[in-house]
C-alpha cells in the first residue's frame, strides 16, 4: 500500500505552475531588448517541464532527471543577461520560480539530490549575479524553500508509506494465524464428533456391561480403533462411503491399511468426489481379499490412489503387492491379486 497524492492532482498542479511561469515569460516579450534567449528558454522550459511531468516511472529515469537538472543550469546563465536590475524585480526573472518548480517536480518524482543541486546552482548564480540581497528580492529564497517543503512532505509521505505496509503486513499475518487457528479449531472438533460418533455406542456398551464384553464386542472395539487411525493416518481418503466399506472388510476379517500421503491435496472437490467413489467401489470388489491397501500417489503422478487387494494363501502375495508378479511367465494373472487398480488424478475425457 503506498500514501501518495493522486497522480491526476500531481499532474495537474505541476502544469498549471509551469503554464503559469509561461505566462509570465511571455508578458516580458514586448519590452524585451533580447527575445531570442527568453523564447529559447521558455522552449527549452516548457520541454524539461513535459519531460520531468509526462515521463513514467518512479524515480524518473536518469536521463530525464538529467535533461531537467540541465535545464535549471542554463536558464540562470542564459536569461540573466536579458533582465535589466536597476528597473527593479518584475516578471523578467520568470526563471527563478520556474527553476524552483522544475525542482520540487523531481522531489516529487524521488530526484532529491538532483533537485538539490539545481536549486543550489540558482542559488549560487543569483548571489554572484545580483548580490546576497538577491535572494529576497528576486524570489530565490521561496523557491528554496519549496524545494524544502517539498522534500519534507516527500520524505513524510515515504514514511508513512512504510509505516502502512508494516500495518498492512501485520494484519495479513494476523488473518493467517487467525485463520491457522480456527482451521485448528475445525480440525480438533471435526475429529472429535467423528470419534465420538464411531466410539459413543460402543463406549456406553462397555459401561452397561462393567467391561465384561463378548468377543464379537471385542473385535468390534478393535474395528472402531482401527477406524479411528483411519481418521488420523488417511483423512483425504475417506468418505461416508468409503468408511462403510472398510467396516465391512475389516468385519469379514480382512486387514485394510490407509495411507494418505498428501497426494490429494491438489485436486479439486469434483474430482475428489470422483477418487472416493472409484475407493468404494474397488472396497466391493475386493471383499474376497484378506489384505487391502489404499495409497495416495505423490503429486506430479497422473495417478492419484492405488489400490491393491491380496489374498495371503499365496507365497507371491507379498511382491504381488509390489507390483511384481502380476503376469506369471505362462502369462497368466497372478490369482493373489484380487483387485489391482489405479485411480487417475484427473478425469480423462
Amino acid at each position: 500500500m503506498k500514501a501518495s497524492l493522486p497522480a491526476g492532482v500531481a499532474i495537474g498542479l505541476a502544469t498549471l505552475f509551469s503554464v503559469y511561469h509561461l505566462v509570465l515569460a511571455a508578458t516580458t516579450l514586448p519590452g524585451a531588448a533580447q527575445i531570442g534567449p527568453v523564447v529559447a528558454c521558455m522552449i527549452l522550459y516548457a520541454a524539461a517541464t513535459g519531460v520531468a511531468v509526462f515521463v513514467p516511472g518512479r524515480p524518473l529515469p536518469v536521463w530525464a532527471t538529467c535533461f531537467a537538472l540541465a535545464t535549471a543550469v542554463v536558464l540562470p546563465v542564459v536569461a540573466s543577461p536579458t533582465v535589466d536590475l536597476t528597473a527593479g524585480p518584475g516578471n523578467g526573472t520568470w526563471w527563478i520560480a520556474a527553476v524552483g518548480t522544475l525542482m520540487v517536480v523531481l522531489v516529487v518524482r524521488a530526484r532529491v539530490a538532483f533537485a538539490w543541486v539545481g536549486v543550489g546552482f540558482l542559488t549560487v548564480h543569483a548571489v554572484a549575479w545580483a548580490g546576497l540581497g538577491a535572494l529576497g528580492s528576486l524570489g530565490v529564497l521561496g523557491s528554496v524553500v519549496w524545494v524544502v517543503i517539498a522534500t519534507g512532505l516527500t520524505a513524510a509521505m515515504s514514511r508513512a508509506t512504510r509505516v502502512t505496509r508494516d500495518f498492512v503486513r501485520a494484519e495479513q499475518e494476523t488473518a493467517d494465524w487467525q485463520a491457522a487457528q480456527d482451521a485448528h479449531v475445525f480440525e480438533r472438533q471435526f475429529r472429535l464428533s467423528q470419534t465420538t460418533r464411531m466410539a459413543l455406542p460402543m463406549l456406553q456398551r462397555i459401561i452397561e456391561t462393567g467391561g465384561d464384553l463378548d468377543d464379537a464386542e471385542r473385535a468390534e472395539c478393535l474395528h472402531l480403533e482401527q477406524a479411528i487411525r483411519d481418521e488420523i493416518r488417511g483423512r483425504s481418503l475417506l468418505s461416508e462411503d468409503v468408511r462403510d466399506e472398510v467396516m465391512r472388510l475389516r468385519r469379514r476379517g480382512a486387514t485394510v491399511q490407509l495411507h494418505d500421503d498428501g497426494g490429494l491435496d491438489d485436486l479439486e472437490i469434483d474430482d475428489l468426489r470422483r477418487v472416493h467413489a472409484r475407493i468404494a467401489e474397488a472396497l466391493r470388489q475386493a471383499r474376497e481379499a484378506d489384505n487391502v491397501i489404499i495409497r495416495t500417489v505423490p503429486e506430479g503422478s497422473e495417478s492419484a490412489v492405488t489400490v491393491v487387494g491380496l489374498r495371503l494363501d499365496l507365497a507371491a502375495s507379498e511382491s504381488a503387492a509390489l507390483g511384481a508378479g502380476m503376469d506369471d511367465e505362462d502369462g497368466d494373472e497372478d490369482e493373489s491379486v484380487v483387485v489391482w487398480l489405479e485411480i487417475p488424478r484427473h478425469e480423462t475425457v
